[in-house]
């Protein structure tokens, strides 16, 4: 049956969600469960662990890791976090709830950044890819508009820690917003953080929201704040 195809009174319709298409298992990787139910799994993903896999990461993912634990589904990551970004990542376990989910991901982030920051703030400044990198992105008068709202939740002698809220979602948007207004990440040495005390970017997605696809109830996920993160307020 074709989407365009007029259904009747009486005829039923049977959905085929039997998947094709799988990744290569690995059960030695260790990844909390922070929610799961018949139709989505969200993991609570640590840092150093790439989502999908690359010419780099082949067996190491957080996709191999998937495929062991629901060796007859595919992997649909719903949200991708970057390798060394740690928290909630959620997995669709058939199409018709990754369809649902998608872009309908309500996401709360974590940052340490560097300095002092103001109570609270929005960051409108458009990103653009570096001309000379692929993997680097920069504000830009011809960039696509960014939009960043966050409000600091504590501060000492080095670090603030800020709760992040996305309007937009570019690539390294956190990351390359606050190195725009001075204040990179920790531990970020991409953008302009130092690996003083953190050896990666202090990124966390720490909550998400959702609706269940098939109920529509809403779902809300959360996860703690990695220890690395919380030591550099410890002090």
């Amino acid at each position: 049956m074709r989407s365009i195809d007029e259904v009747h009174k009486g005829e039923v319709i049977v959905l085929n969600l039997e998947d094709d298409s799988f990744l290569e298992p690995n059960g030695s990787l260790n990844v909390p469960i922070a929610f799961e139910n018949d139709s989505l799994v969200v993991f609570n993903k640590p840092s150093g662990m790439p989502v999908h896999p690359s010419i780099r990461h082949q067996g190491d993912t957080l996709g191999n890791y998937f495929s062991y634990l629901y060796p007859e589904l595919t992997f649909r990551s719903v949200n991708r976090l970057d390798r060394d970004t740690s928290g909630l990542c959620v997995i669709a376990k058939d199409a018709h709830a990754a369809k649902q989910l998608q872009g309908c991901c309500e996401k709360v982030y974590y940052a340490a950044v560097h300095g002092a920051i103001p109570e609270s703030g929005t960051i409108d400044a458009p990103i653009a890819r570096e001309r000379e990198s692929i993997i680097l992105r920069c504000v830009r008068e011809d960039g696509q508009r960014a939009v960043t709202h966050f409000k600091r939740l504590m501060m000492n002698d080095k670090y603030s820690l800020a709760e992040i809220h996305l309007e937009t979602g570019r690539t390294h948007q956190i990351r390359v917003h606050f190195a725009h207004i001075g204040s990179p990440l920790a531990g970020d040495d991409l953008y302009g953080g130092l690996r003083d005390d953190i050896p990666r970017q202090a990124l966390h997605c720490g909550k998400m929201s959702f609706r269940e696809p098939l109920t529509g109830e809403p779902v809300n996920v959360s996860a703690e704040l990695p220890k690395d993160i919380q030591r550099l307020f410890s002090r």
